[in-house]
């Protein structure tokens, strides 16, 4: 079988849809600006208003609390708020985020790093929650975030109950959903979460742009850039109307075939599990707990990561080392450091993440490939030590 190349690094960026694409290249043509009044302008805002309804409807909430930003890593940050109050009218004067966070979230946002706590996980890649418990009781009113779904291990977190600890507490909850959005099904309101962050790249949008989503009754919340007053005085700037064009689309060709994507991506999820571990050594991380669909994250003691990587491409397959926003850094996954993996795993470690478009095909030509790369790279491993 010939293959170009097979694209398993999904959890970095998604392909662009072509709803997407085809949404933007409309949008393009539009001269208004959305916040303009006359004809042009309405003919702006109105997509604008789409997308935001679509994203409203895709994760529970109202159009009017949804957010947008230039991406998930600033939605990360507006979020990460101190004053932030919800029922209690008492402002949050901390942040605890888990040990396994995205770098934008660990970097504590708005709150001073002397305010910023770390909330150990689990071996399994799961925040603690008796840990976490502790650290909350008889304490200041907290803002408390955990990512719905990790991006390296795709562990899914138990956010429902993460919620009733933090509420029960008088603290909020934010989670960042921007990779568990478009590959489970979830809604703001049965989570328990008070602010979610979402990115449209990771479903199949453009890069670069992203959203909040506010819960209910949210007070406090201050905008970081103050300007012409968009986005109902929360986001200055004027906004990326084929950006936002994509995403809405985006979101829309997402969740007409959630279910039956979600079901497809399990069973080639569990067919390349088990070809890789045909391979003796091979640890698949956080295989005994709920994961995303689509993401595998393995390693064998001795194999080096970046060899791993390198090997796979020249064979015409996309794959990671882990999270693209560190991927290029010579360092361990804090990831895995915050499970307590051994290093010898830790520094192999390989990330295959699907998507819509990953066919049983793909899936075979990359296991054919693993059982001749993995004979030279622990062989190789087995050399030098």
């Amino acid at each position: 079988m010939t293959h170009t190349r097979v694209y398993l690094d999904w959890n970095a960026t998604a392909l662009l849809r072509p709803e997407a694409r085809a949404a933007m290249s409309k949008s393009f043509d539009l001269a208004g600006n959305p916040s303009s009044v006359h004809s042009e302008g309405r003919a702006a805002r109105k997509v604008v208003e789409t997308a935001r309804a679509s994203i409203a409807a895709a994760t529970g909430s109202e159009a009017r609390n949804v957010v947008f930003t230039a991406g998930g890593t600033e939605a990360n940050v507006l979020a990460l708020m101190p004053g932030l109050r919800g029922k209690t009218k008492e402002g949050v004067t901390r942040l605890i985020v888990s040990a396994i966070e995205h770098p934008s979230v660990l970097a504590g946002g708005q709150f001073d790093q002397a305010e910023v706590l770390l909330a150990p996980v689990t071996s399994s890649g799961v925040v603690d929650l008796e840990r976490l418990r502790a650290m909350l009781s008889g304490q200041p009113p907290s803002l408390v975030s955990v990512m719905l779904a990790n991006n390296e291990t795709g562990a899914i977190q138990p956010i429902a109950q993460i919620a009733e600890i933090v509420h029960a507490d008088g603290g909020l909850l934010h989670v960042d959903a921007v990779q568990a959005f478009g590959k489970i099904l979830f809604n703001i309101n049965d989570l328990g979460a008070d602010i979610l962050t979402l990115s449209a790249h990771k479903i199949g949008g453009p890069k670069g742009v992203g959203a909040l989503v506010l819960g209910e009754g949210l007070g406090g919340f201050e905008p970081v850039f103050r300007g012409g007053g968009q986005e109902k005085g929360r986001r200055a700037g004027t906004e990326n109307v084929p950006g936002i064009a994509g995403f809405g689309a985006a979101v829309d060709a997402s969740m007409k075939t959630l279910e039956p994507a979600i079901a497809r991506m399990a069973k080639l999820q569990r067919q390349l599990e088990t070809g890789l571990k045909s391979t003796p050594g091979v640890t698949v991380f956080s295989a005994d707990t709920a994961r995303l669909p689509n993401t595998i994250l393995f390693s064998a003691p001795g194999m080096k990561a970046e060899t791993a990587v390198i090997a796979f491409d020249l064979q015409g397959i996309a794959v990671s080392s882990g999270s693209a926003c560190s991927s290029g850094k010579v360092q361990p996954s804090h990831v895995l450091a915050a499970m307590g993996a051994s290093p010898a795993l830790t520094q192999g470690a390989v990330r295959l993440s699907m998507g819509w478009e990953t066919s049983e095909a793909e899936v075979n030509y990359v296991l054919e490939a693993w059982r001749t790369l993995s004979s030279v790279l622990l062989r190789e491993s087995r050399t030098v030590a």
